[in-house]
Order: C-alpha cells, then sequence, then structure tokens
C-alpha cells in the first residue's frame, strides 16, 4: 500500500509550476528572450551586494564548526536576538530578547513562509477545524491546511479593490474556526491591506471568539511584506491583534528564494506565544524541519534591515496597467509585490491564457487562487523583456478580441 492521500495530490500539480516547465520548453525550442513568461514568482534582482559581503566575511573569519554544524533547533540565540531587536524599532512592537522566550522559530524548507505556515497550523488547529483564507489566495494553502486535517475554507474576493469581504466573512466566521490565514501585500493581487483593513479584521475576531468562547489564531503570510510602492508600508499585522503568528520568509524582500530561510513570530501579547514556539520544535520533529541552516541565519541577520532594490518591480507594474488598461482590461492597480492580476476578457480565464501560448505569453489562470474569469501575471521580469512583451500582448487581443 502507499499513502492514497498522497497519490491524489499527483492530478492536483502546480498549475504555476506547470505553465513554467512549459515555458523552459518552448525557451528550448526558440530562444529564453522570445518566451514571455509571467508565470513564476522569482525574484529577478539581486541580492543586496552586503549579503555577499556578510558572506565572505563569515566563511573567513567564523569558526568552520560553527558555520557548518548544527543550529539548535528552534535557531541561534544571536539571529533570533537581532530579528527581535530589528522588528522592535521597525514596527515598533515587544518581541523580548530572551532566546527561551522569544518568539522565534527559523525555518528552513521547501517554500519558507509556508514551512512557518505548516507549523502554524499544526500549532493552533486540530483535525477537523476550519481555516478561513480570502480569494484570491496562494493555491497551495490547500495542501498546506488539508494535510493538517483542518478544513480550509475561502472567503469570496472583493474584486472592486481586493481587501477584505467583510459581509461574506462573517457569515462564514462559524465556531468550528480555529485560525484565518491571510496574505497581504497579497498574492496574486499585488492589494496591500490597510489599517483600516486590519483594525476591523481584529474586530470581528475579537468579538468572534468572546461569543464562540475560544481563541481564534491570525495566521499572517509576509514573504512580500517590504515589495510596496508609492512610498507606501504595509502596516504590521500583528500591531492589530493579539493571537497573530507572523510567517516571514527572506526570499523575496532580500531575493533569496534558493536559501530557503525565514522565521515564524509569535505576538508577545498572546498568551501562548513562548509555548507555541517551543511547540513548533516538536512539530519540525515530526515533518522534518530541525535545525535550519547555520551558514543562512547568521548571514541574514546581518543584512535584516536591507532590501534588494524594488524599482525594477515598480517600473514593470506601472509599464503593465498603463498596457492592460489601454486594451480594455478590468484590473485593481497592485500596491506591492510583483505581481498583476488582471479580469481576463472571457468567462474562461484558462481558456485565455490557453490562447495567449500561442503568442508564446505565458500567464497563469486564477480558478486554483479562488477567482475563476482573472488570470496573474508575475512581472520580476527585465523591464526590457516586459516592454517587447507589450506589443504581443495588444496584437493578440486585436487579432482574437478585436
Amino acid at each position: 500500500m502507499i499513502a492514497e492521500q498522497y497519490r491524489k495530490m499527483l492530478d492536483a500539480k502546480s498549475v504555476i509550476r506547470q505553465l513554467s516547465e512549459k515555458a523552459t520548453k518552448r525557451a528550448q525550442i526558440i530562444g529564453a528572450e522570445n518566451v514571455f513568461d509571467y508565470s513564476l514568482g522569482n525574484p529577478s534582482v539581486p541580492a543586496p551586494a552586503e549579503f555577499k559581503q556578510a558572506l565572505l566575511d563569515l566563511i573567513e573569519k567564523e569558526d568552520p564548526m560553527t558555520l557548518h554544524g548544527y543550529s539548535p533547533t528552534l535557531g541561534i540565540p544571536s539571529v533570533k536576538t537581532a530579528i527581535a531587536e530589528s522588528l522592535n524599532c521597525r514596527f515598533d512592537m515587544n518581541y523580548g530578547p530572551e532566546p527561551d522566550t522569544i518568539s522565534y522559530l527559523l525555518k528552513q524548507g521547501a517554500t519558507i513562509a509556508e514551512a512557518a505556515i505548516a507549523h502554524a497550523l499544526r500549532a493552533v488547529t486540530v483535525p477537523g477545524d476550519e481555516v478561513l483564507t480570502f480569494a484570491p489566495f496562494f493555491p497551495e494553502y490547500h495542501p498546506y491546511v488539508d494535510l493538517t486535517g483542518a478544513v480550509l475554507k475561502v472567503v469570496p474576493a472583493d474584486t472592486k479593490s481586493f481587501q477584505i469581504n467583510f459581509e461574506a466573512f462573517e457569515e462564514m466566521l462559524g465556531p468550528r474556526v480555529a485560525a484565518v490565514l491571510v496574505n497581504t501585500p497579497n498574492n496574486p493581487s499585488g492589494a496591500v491591506y490597510s489599517a483600516e483593513t486590519l483594525t476591523k479584521l481584529a474586530e470581528v475576531l475579537t468579538r468572534k471568539a468572546e461569543q464562540y468562547g475560544h481563541d481564534i489564531f491570525l495566521i499572517s503570510d509576509e514573504p512580500y511584506r517590504e515589495i510596496v510602492f508609492d512610498g507606501k508600508q504595509q502596516p504590521y499585522v500583528s500591531k492589530f491583534y493579539a493571537n497573530t503568528i507572523s510567517c516571514y520568509s527572506f526570499s523575496k524582500a532580500l531575493s533569496l528564494p534558493g536559501e530557503r530561510i525565514g522565521y515564524l513570530a509569535v505576538n508577545p501579547a498572546c498568551p501562548y506565544a513562548a509555548e507555541i514556539v517551543n511547540m513548533c520544535g516538536q512539530i519540525s520533529r515530526g515533518i522534518g524541519h530541525n535545525c535550519p541552516t547555520s551558514l543562512m541565519q547568521l548571514a541574514v541577520s546581518k543584512v535584516l534591515d536591507l532590501t534588494s532594490d524594488f524599482s525594477v518591480y515598480e517600473k514593470n507594474r506601472n509599464l503593465l496597467y498603463e498596457c492592460l488598461t489601454d486594451c480594455g482590461f478590468e484590473v485593481v492597480k497592485p500596491e506591492g509585490t510583483f505581481y498583476i492580476f488582471p479580469k481576463a476578457p472571457e468567462a474562461d480565464a484558462a481558456a485565455f491564457c490557453q490562447k495567449a501560448l500561442q503568442y508564446d505569453l505565458v500567464l497563469v489562470p486564477a480558478d486554483s487562487f479562488g477567482c475563476p474569469g482573472y488570470f496573474r501575471m508575475a512581472y520580476c521580469i527585465d523591464t526590457e523583456k516586459v516592454e517587447r512583451s507589450l506589443p504581443v500582448l495588444r496584437k493578440m487581443m486585436k487579432e482574437i478580441y478585436g
């Protein structure tokens, strides 16, 4: 016998990955420069130079056993303290400095913020619980939740702004809900939840938790926290609600997706903060995430307040938004991330994206994101390539849709 649960997942592979693989195969035939691949959210700008220097300094000056030996299960204490100090300074929080009680868990895994989500879900749900999230949402939330035995339920989107549809949310927030999973800045819409939205979200959660007589946790998926445009800033979600678990990755802000490093932080105001963090160490034993890489922990701790240069993403956003609106697409202008999320010109977005492939435009239909009829473009590619794709997009719209 083999595990039927995982066998069934073979028939539900990631649409994003499948399209990325198609783009790679097509590039081998006609050249990568001729394939306009908007499928995969792989950062295209380099990591800060200071990160490379931090690596070199560590390799030259540190004891090799420190760099390459096992780290403590919950992360190197000095690194956790540095992260606490950074968050306290940036967001006026009060994460404590004591390594044994600090609300952090540095993880290495398949996808880092999502590895933290997997831990958070196991810490605060039991089989049969419900977890709510808001459309549009990252499709991998389904396996993260499903494999805990909890049930993921999706609140319909507010397609006018891609903030929270509070009317639908309150209707769905029943007594079996143990956690709510949010992602801001949002993949795939690029929306940034406002302070007003987060204040109202916290008020609803507090009221419902009191009504039902049990805690409701807010799990915040934050890999794009720093990628915000037009001089704005993403409000720190944990500031608004005590029972918040922040799940962060350095993959996007520092352009380090291949290094697989990030952390989980429980709001110190949560009465279970230290307990949840220590539970995560035990959860790691069960899913094979013990001992995050020592070298990467130490390196990122030297550049916590730096980011890559996101001006390329903002320029790409502006180019695409102008072209899409000029072509007649209905689209909300992204405030962050490196995704744009237009409504397809026909009801079947998958059919539209198949037609786009004939023009070597690789676009992702949003059925699996909980928004049928929409599609995602990941514009973390060279601006020169974005510029060359625009006439192709215009040509397609003229030839197929008049």
